[in-house]
């Protein structure tokens, strides 16, 4: 093992996972970008990160299949750096009537985004016996009762409750957290005139930077008496009725 410290991130292909993984690998860390589908922006993201000085490896995995993820931990095992962070980034969401959504529809969303954050984590906290720090992304919009997607809110509020449970059960040696963005990136899931509407309506009237979100994830690698909390960071989204 080298004395670099190793940092998983799924879903780091693009978007959020991205830019958590670029704010690691600035801040010391070797870096595991996990992705599912999109390799080609795996490879790009890798050339983005590895341009900064620091080791990074890919590694793919669908993360809805806890085979997948016993042979994501077993690439891990094979990289010469002992993990210390874990970023549960990867998600989908869907919309879907709550009244028509079907059963494979509702255990899609949370086998991916709920599921797999507690695999992962349980498999990370196993290499992390000398401390670590977990991070779960989750949403600002589980307090906002969204109709349009339920299995989605249901699972990234079920992700907060987790936080606090592993934080309890990991520590002391491992601190987790979450991090709750507000609005960051348009999803193909709403309209252009949705989303500026959206952001109208936020006090700050503007959508957050992804580096005004992963400086949240510098945060938490700098201090260590934060476990067990959930940072939104959201323009005052949450302030809204």
């Amino acid at each position: 093992m080298t004395g670099q410290p190793l940092a998983l991130v799924t879903g780091a292909a693009r978007r959020l996972g991205k830019a958590f993984a670029l704010a690691l690998a600035r801040n010391g860390y070797a870096v595991l970008i996990h992705y599912q589908n999109s390799g080609e922006q795996a490879i790009k993201a890798a050339a983005e990160i590895g341009a900064l000085g620091g080791p990074v490896f890919v590694a793919q995995a669908d993360l809805s299949n806890p085979e997948d993820i016993d042979g994501l931990f077993a690439e891990v095992d094979r990289i010469p750096h002992k993990l210390g962070v874990l970023v549960n980034s990867a998600a989908i969401i869907a919309s879907g009537d709550p009244k028509t959504m079907t059963a494979l529809e509702w255990d899609r969303t949370l086998s991916l985004n709920l599921r797999a954050p507690f695999l992962c984590a349980r498999e990370a906290a196993s290499r992390m016996k000398e401390g670590g720090l977990i991070v779960n992304v989750t949403d600002v919009g589980v307090r906002k009762n969204w109709t349009r997607f339920p299995a989605y809110s249901v699972s990234k509020a079920g992700l907060e409750t987790l936080t606090r449970i592993l934080a309890r059960d990991f520590a002391p040696a491992i601190r987790v957290n979450a991090i709750a963005p507000g609005l960051v990136l348009q999803s193909d899931q709403i309209s252009d005139d949705d989303w500026h509407k959206l952001i109208d309506r936020l006090p700050l009237k503007r959508s957050a930077t992804v580096e005004e979100i992963a400086s949240a994830l510098v945060f938490l690698l700098k201090n260590d008496y934060v476990t067990g909390q959930t940072l939104v960071i959201d323009g005052g989204y949450s302030l809204l009725g």
